[in-house]
Formats: C-alpha cells, structure tokens, sequence
C-alpha cells in the first residue's frame, strides 16, 4: 500500500533527515506548469539544506513517498484527473486506484504511518471564516493533533478565520512556533495575527521542542515562517474574494483554490509570486529542522 522511494528509505533507515512536501499545491494551487516548477524548487531547496526530498502523492492504488520527476508532472499536467486528498480520502483513493493530490492533513498522516517527522507547506488550514455557519473546518487540524510531524508553513491562510484558527490549534495542544517572529504570519503578510505560542531562532531550538513534546506523547508541532515578501495591503481583497467564492456557491475544499485564483488576478500575479516563494523558503527552512532533529536523535541514542 505504501511505496517509499529507495532513497528515501535508506535516509529513514539511517536516521538522516526527510522532509514530506505534499501534491495539492502541484493540482490545485497553482496553474499549470507552475505547481511542477514549486514542486521540483521544493525539492532543491530541501537537498541545499542537507535533507532528502521525499513528495508525497496516490498513483495507482499506492501512497508513493518520493514521486519521480514524470509523476510529479503528471500531478499537474492532468490536474482536472486528481482528487484533492484530505485524511479521510486516503484508503478510498487507494482502494479505487484514484490518483490522489495530498493535503497537509493526508500529508502528516502518511508521514506518521511512514515515519516521517518533518514536512513543509505553505499555508495551513483551519477555521472557515462564518463558522458555524458554514460548519467548515480543516481536517488540517485534527490530523496535525494526532501526528508527531513538525510542519513548516507561512501560518494560516488569510482566507480563513485566523483567530479562530489559532485557539483551536490551542485547544488541540498543537504547539504554534515562529520563527523569529512573535506572531502568526497571515501568509502573504508578515504580521497580524495573534501570539505564538513560543520564539525561535535557530532549528536546534525547534527540534528540542519537538522531541519534548513528543515525549510527552504529544502530536505536531507548528513551525510559521513569515514570508520574506509582505503583501501588507491584501486583507481588503481576501475579503472580498472570500465573498465572491461564497456567492458564486463555492463550498467545501473548493473555496480555496477558487479564492486563491481570484486574488492571483486581482493582484495580476503578485499572490501567486509570494506563493511560490514562501513555499520554497519553508521547505528549505524544513530542510534544516529536520537535519538538527536527526542531530538530537543521534545525541539522545
């Protein structure tokens, strides 16, 4: 059910560092070929910060961890074919040999059925603006609660109730840590959203943490980074691409796709831009995390 790339096995079998990139972002965040060319700089940025790459997706009745070069394509290529895959998605894709995009919730879960302990994103779900009315929440979160992953992402994604997002991450004890910032970034924006829950500046920092936490039987930890290039005057046109998504009837995991291709025209490209870069710098940010948590595992055996 689970094919994990021959590279990517040896690096877990010698306790070095992995990192899981998930596939939505290849089918449904960006055109095409733009989700590829993210995808493969993903990877780069990975293996520049002395870890393995290790894309995550569902082909042909298997959870393949390390998608070559020609699959990941085919993830954008053939985009109208792939299921966005949420946790609850999984075993029907496998049972039904659907080719499946993974999300960050589907992500983590495979990682902890694989043994994965890093992966990077770029924006988190969570909270759906109105809640609860639509009663719409991100399978993000309880996935995150339930799997000892550190996920690396640019905070919570501006089209969602950002608040709201953050006390159920409390709720969930799913720690929030910036990265030297004090507040969650609102993914395109740097500052904005509320307290972290703690401040780091290096990745030996987050790894500590991690390992605590996970001692104490405890579920993922969140890693935001705020992105290097600030939108600061985007919150306006969320809100109104939120409203149009809405009006035009868009529910469900539709609604950020949709909201996301409105605000890449309204800004005629910038959001895509800053897109395609935070999730670059977040892999690469990932990369680090998890070679100096390999470091701790060898200092702890």
């Amino acid at each position: 059910m689970i094919r994990v790339a021959d590279e990517i096995r040896v690096a877990l079998d010698e306790g070095r560092a992995v990192v899981a990139l998930e596939t939505t972002l290849v089918s449904h965040g960006f055109p095409h070929p733009d989700g590829v060319l993210v995808a493969r700089a993903s990877e780069d940025a990975v293996r520049a910060s002395g870890a393995v790459p290790a894309t995550v997706g569902i082909v042909d009745g298997e959870i393949r961890i390390g998608l070559t070069s020609d699959e990941i394509d085919r993830f954008g290529a053939e985009a109208d074919h792939v299921r966005k895959c949420g946790p609850r998605d999984i075993a029907a894709c496998v049972a039904q040999g659907v080719r499946g995009a993974t999300t960050v919730g589907a992500t983590v879960t495979i990682c902890r059925a694989a043994g994965i302990a890093v992966m990077a994103t770029g924006g988190l779900g969570g909270v759906h603006r109105e809640f609860p009315e639509p009663p719409d929440v991100s399978a993000d979160l309880p996935a995150l609660a339930s799997c000892p992953v550190i996920t690396v992402s640019a905070g919570i994604k501006s089209l969602l109730d950002v608040a709201a997002t953050a006390e159920m991450l409390e709720t969930l004890g799913v720690p929030v840590i910036g990265w030297r910032t004090d507040t969650v970034p609102l993914f395109y924006a740097r500052g904005g959203g509320p307290p972290v829950s703690a401040r780091v500046t290096l990745p030996a920092d987050v790894a500590r943490i991690a390992r605590i936490h996970w001692d104490l039987g405890g579920g993922a930890v969140l890693l935001v980074r705020p992105p290097d290039r600030s939108l600061e005057d985007i919150a306006a046109l969320t809100d109104a691409a939120v409203a149009s998504a809405r009006a035009a009837g868009v529910t469900g995991p539709d609604v950020t796709p949709a909201v996301l291709r409105i605000l890449n025209e309204k800004t005629e490209g910038r959001t895509s831009a800053v897109n395609r870069e935070l999730i670059v710098a977040n892999a690469a940010l990932a990369g680090e995390v998890a070679v100096a948590l390999a470091g701790v595992r060898d200092s702890a055996s």
